[in-house]
């Protein structure tokens, strides 16, 4: 797996999400962040960046650039999915398969890797875990993705994922200090009075529930239901 070198500009794939959040400010402490956002038109996006922009607010790292803003329109490719209609959201009983978004990460990486092209950074960090199960997340799927695109684009690129081997509630553990409240990871999240609530049904809800329960570190995140946890 290939490593960011210190002191250099690193593109960091940011959704809002809690992994991603934190990886930057993990790296922000010896490189110079520029975290990146691809809107491709799923309904969670206008929450999602709204928690994003609350998040680095509160962080203020002097290494972390503002947020740059992608397009990668895939509603058109994903049609009445419940990533695009909120319609049979899979819930906190559903396999990790039902989330499953063909090619997401094929498309997220391939944009910005154009991006960091023609602002010559040869760095693109991703918040994978240990538990992604998916084909777009593997450490031989993003060191023959790197490659291809360093070919395509006629540059040096490579693809920093180094989460993973680790479980998300080690990372919660590990940066519980971080304003990790803040971070939305929901698949069918809402407005709330002071920003963003977690619905606390879905899959990703529960999965972010049990990680802060293994880590025995408080969950200040707001949710709209807090429903008894099942182990699947």
């Amino acid at each position: 797996m290939n490593t960011a070198r210190q002191g250099e500009r690193v593109a960091v794939l940011a959704s809002g999400g809690l992994d991603s959040s934190v990886l930057i400010a993990d790296l922000a402490r010896q490189h110079t962040v520029l975290p990146v956002y691809c809107r491709g038109g799923l309904r969670w996006e206008s929450l999602e960046r709204s928690a994003l922009n609350s998040y680095l607010r509160a962080l203020d790292s002097p290494h972390v650039q503002p947020l740059t803003v992608l397009e990668a329109p895939t509603e058109a490719l994903y049609g009445a999915h419940w990533s695009t209609t909120s319609r049979a959201v899979p819930d906190a009983t559903s396999a990790d398969d039902e989330v499953y978004l063909p090619g997401r990460n094929i498309i997220l990486i391939g944009l910005t890797a154009v991006w960091c092209t023609l602002h010559d950074i040869h760095t693109i960090a991703i918040g994978s875990l240990a538990d992604n199960p998916f084909p777009d997340a593997t450490d031989d799927f993003f060191h023959q993705y790197g490659r291809t695109l360093s070919a395509g684009l006629k540059t040096e690129l490579s693809i920093h994922a180094p989460y993973r081997s680790r479980p998300k509630h080690q990372i919660i553990a590990e940066f519980a200090h971080l304003p990790l409240h803040l971070t939305l990871t929901c698949l069918d999240p809402r407005p709330g009075r002071d920003g963003p609530l977690h619905c606390g049904n879905c899959n990703k809800c529960a999965e972010r529930r049990h990680a802060f329960a293994q880590a025995a570190v408080e969950d200040r995140t707001s949710y709209a239901h807090l429903p008894a946890l099942h182990r699947k």
